[in-house]
């Protein structure tokens, strides 16, 4: 079976359809996929761009061009087709022979790559990257602009949802001067077709949030959500880009060189063809996007030096604690019989344990790995108790120190909750530190 241009094939999807698809594609065509860029998410100029190729050999990588519009496609078989038609008779007449359509799918299984490199024998503009190891619309940008050879980097959405007419208003305002031109709905001539209320408030309530966050990005354009516009390749030339989700143009706004901004209405059409892909998951990383510009690098600091994954596995585990302390303390007290106190220390000891086994399986697991055989596991053990017994300390000093001190003796339940809040902080850092440390390689 032949192999796409990444070298592997076709993951995902079963293996008789992917032999079917390649069957009918001549070898000729299949040998015109786009090499997969790898490595940082930065734009080259395009000096540096040439002489670093990463299209195919076949490809005339050198040859310079005004235009290179990326595509990002996902099951977007049944459009691709009519939009590269519609791209094609427009730029044909504004920049003959001096552009390029480059359609990034991230393989899908509507074999939308396959579609694509049917139309480069109609429209040999057309270049096809599949991509199987990323998977999102805003890296899927930047690889298509990895291999672009314009001077001019735009994007444009395949599901027609963008009208393509409103390429040639974003291309006079790069011409006139200006380094960002975006298709902005908030504008004169801008709009949605039949939007639901709850999606216009979700989209002007998202804008908002922006604006509070990060208002010296987003408050430069008046459509920030866009995914429709075009940009100097020498304004975001060297960066490195670090996107989230899928509102690339707030990662250009806030990483690129941006002086003079245009801003072209269009109205947002409804989806003819295909399912939607907006879901919850893409207005949290919407906001988790602002976060980390706002922040400006802050945040991925502090998750180098505070492993919050690690932490919140951590949590989950001390929850299940509480529940198997609570059972152990109803059946040894209340169904048994025996006194509290010896109830509550063998609860809690049978809590602790609970607790040792799921963070050295899970929480801590790849440490463990590295400190194999029950000597080293005796001693993870051992240690885990000590922080343990030193933490039921804390806790009751923490909640007297601010329940007497902080409070006024009042608010006791919430003195608790502060307790066990810096206490749980006090047994992850300590059994991160002590308890799971690599000292011993087995």
């Amino acid at each position: 079976m032949a192999l796409d241009s990444c070298g592997a094939l076709g993951f995902g999807l079963p293996q008789e359809l992917v032999c079917c698809a390649v069957a009918l594609i001549p070898p000729s065509q299949l040998q015109k996929l786009e090499s997969c860029p790898s490595g940082p998410l930065q734009i080259l100029p395009l000096a540096a761009s040439a002489a670093t190729p990463s299209a195919t050999d076949h490809s005339p990588a050198l040859q310079t061009l005004t235009l290179s519009l990326t595509i990002p496609t996902y099951n977007e078989g049944q459009n691709i087709a009519p939009l590269v038609e519609r791209l094609a008779a427009l730029l044909d007449g504004v920049l003959p022979n001096d552009y390029e359509l480059i359609v990034v799918d991230d393989n899908s299984p509507d074999l939308t790559w396959t579609t694509a490199l049917e139309l480069q024998a109609t429209y040999p503009q057309v270049r096809v990257l599949r991509r199987l190891e990323e998977r999102g619309l805003s890296s899927a940008v930047i690889r298509g602009w990895q291999i672009a050879r314009g001077q001019i980097l735009g994007v444009i959405d395949a599901d027609l949802q963008h009208p393509p007419e409103v390429l040639v208003g974003l291309l006079e305002a790069i011409q006139q001067g200006a380094d960002l031109a975006v298709g902005s709905r908030h504008v004169e001539g801008g709009g949605v077709s039949e939007w639901s209320l709850t999606r216009r408030v979700l989209s002007r309530g998202a804008q908002t949030v922006g604006l509070l966050l990060l208002p010296q990005v987003v408050g430069r354009v008046s459509d920030p959500m866009s995914g429709y516009f075009m940009v100097r390749r020498e304004a975001i030339a060297g960066p490195l880009l670090n996107p989230k989700g899928y509102k690339i143009l707030l990662e250009v706004l806030g990483r690129g060189t941006i002086d003079t901004i245009a801003e072209v209405g269009y109205v947002f059409q409804e989806r003819q063809e295909g399912a939607s892909k907006v879901t919850w998951r893409q207005y949290v990383d919407y906001i988790h996007h602002l976060l980390r510009l706002r922040l400006g690098g802050r945040l991925s600091r502090l998750h180098q030096r505070f492993p919050m994954q690690r932490f919140l596995r951590f949590g989950l585990v001390g929850l299940s604690g509480v529940v198997v302390d609570m059972v152990i303390l109803y059946l040894l007290h209340s169904t048994l019989g025996l006194p509290l106190t010896r109830s509550k220390i063998v609860a809690a000891e049978v809590a602790i344990i609970n607790n040792f086994i799921w963070n050295d399986a899970w929480t801590f697991a790849d440490v463990s790995m590295l400190q194999r055989g029950w000597s080293a596991r005796l001693k993870r053990f051992l240690k885990f108790n000590l922080v343990c017994l030193a933490g039921l300390v804390l806790n009751v000093l923490v909640l007297n120190v601010v329940y007497n001190l902080v409070f006024g003796q009042r608010w006791a339940y919430l003195a608790n909750l502060v307790a066990i809040a810096i206490v749980t902080f006090w047994n992850f850092w300590l059994n991160l530190k002590l308890s799971w440390r690599v000292t011993q390689v087995k």
